[in-house]
């Protein structure tokens, strides 16, 4: 069985979806599409209608490069007001046969986590996703208990919760649109997973990731989102800004800044010009050290309010801050990032061969983030049917790794039951 999965991430400024296939424990793309988005306004849905015509541009793009229906996704949900706590519980398991090991299997991990988290979640509140943080078999600390024989079970985990309604309008939405969520996830988890290297996994730090309407600032023990907090500041800004000094139109604004502008003045050439046609139907010129300034001193205020943020959510210094979201695209960010950051701040870097924009991160590393749930229930999963897989052929090189000792026993994810 071809093992494919979808991840759709509604944002405000686009609607981004991935399709991936995973052959021999790497990540490979499929198939990706960044629409406009209609009827979202800093993540949150606010008229179904526009969204559901936006999202079914986005799928109908997909399913034209794959050549077969979308059917099933892991979607991302608005992280407002997330909340983030320690769970613990354990189980007592079976007496085995006499003569027989009892040993442990994914539908144990499974009871474990589900105890620990019905124990704890509160009124009001959904479950994204339990993290754990550990297991414990009859004393021994390890990560992933599967295979291993014992009377208890525990386990330690950092559960997600967010208020209902961030969960109901998406997943609403999508099902309204006969597309079934087999899972949800936020921004800060798919994020993490998507850079998450040896480093993350052993250290604190933070990820920044630049919205067109949100920035959301997460912090990170261990490879886990303990934090966040979304600051209301983005990239749509640099665009305000623009579109205010030389009247121009967002859409033109927008392309000032993407094609022509810098993220630093320092770099800028005072004597290279770009002609562009402002809202009274003139056309006019704007000279790139004077639009980089006023691309600069936005980044400057976004980029010390989330550093900021990072010292609020975090009392102790951070071992990595790393920076993404679609706004880190624009020419000689890095610059920047190094002013503010001192040179501790570094770009995301998505390893996934055809993504190269960070505007995906959150998309891609749900993906990864589903199939390390996968690996740690012992379940194999494809989002499409045999018949529909056959037809679709694998890339196997300069992928995602996805190797058993990096994701097994990281995360649980929304649906028990699956």
């Amino acid at each position: 069985m071809k093992n494919i999965y979808t991840s759709i991430d509604i944002g405000s400024d686009t609607i981004k979806v991935v399709t991936c296939e995973l052959y021999h424990n790497k990540l490979n793309l499929l198939a990706a599409s960044s629409v406009k988005s209609k009827g979202i306004k800093k993540g949150l849905i606010t008229d179904v209608r526009e969204a559901t015509n936006a999202v079914q541009k986005a799928l109908d793009e997909i399913e034209a490069m794959l050549g077969i229906p979308i059917e099933r996704v892991v979607a991302s949900v608005p992280s407002y007001f997330a909340s983030y706590y320690k769970v613990a519980d354990q189980i007592s398991l079976p007496p085995a046969e006499e003569g027989e090991e009892n040993v442990i299997s994914g539908d144990e991990v499974v009871e474990v986590l589900q105890k620990a988290v019905l124990a704890n979640l509160k009124k009001g509140q959904e479950m994204v996703t339990v993290m754990p943080l550990d297991f414990n078999v009859d004393g021994r600390t390890v990560k992933d208990p599967k295979g291993l024989s014992g009377s208890t079970l525990a386990t330690r985990g950092i559960m997600v919760t967010t208020p209902s309604k961030n969960i109901y309008s998406v997943v609403g939405l999508l099902e309204n649109m006969g597309i079934e969520v087999v899972d949800i996830s936020t921004s800060s988890i798919g994020d993490v997973y998507t850079f998450k290297n040896k480093k993350i996994d052993e250290s604190t730090g933070a990820i920044i990731n630049i919205g067109a309407e949100t920035t959301t600032v997460s912090i990170y023990k261990k490879g886990i989102v303990v934090a966040s907090n979304i600051l209301q500041i983005g990239g749509k800004n640099i665009d305000n800004d623009i579109a205010y000094m030389y009247k121009l139109s967002l859409q033109n604004a927008k392309k000032v800044k993407e094609q022509f502008a810098l993220a630093h003045k320092a770099h800028a050439n005072p004597n290279e010009l770009f002609e562009i046609e402002n809202e009274s139907g003139e056309t006019i010129k704007i000279n790139q050290y004077e639009v980089s300034e006023i691309v600069m001193s936005r980044l400057e205020e976004i980029l010390t309010l989330a550093k900021k943020e990072i010292n609020i959510l975090n009392s102790q210094s951070v071992d990595y801050i790393i920076i993404t979201g679609g706004t880190t695209n624009i020419l000689h960010f890095r610059y920047i990032m190094d002013e503010i950051f001192h040179g501790k701040a570094t770009i995301g870097n998505i390893k996934l061969v055809g993504i190269r924009n960070n505007k995906y991160s959150s998309a891609v590393g749900n993906i990864v983030y589903f199939i390390g749930k996968l690996k740690l229930k012992d379940k194999n999963y494809s989002m499409v049917s045999n018949r529909d897989a056959m037809d679709l052929s694998s890339s196997k090189k300069n992928s995602i790794n996805i190797s058993n000792d990096t994701m097994l026993g990281k995360i649980f994810g929304y649906f028990f039951s699956e």
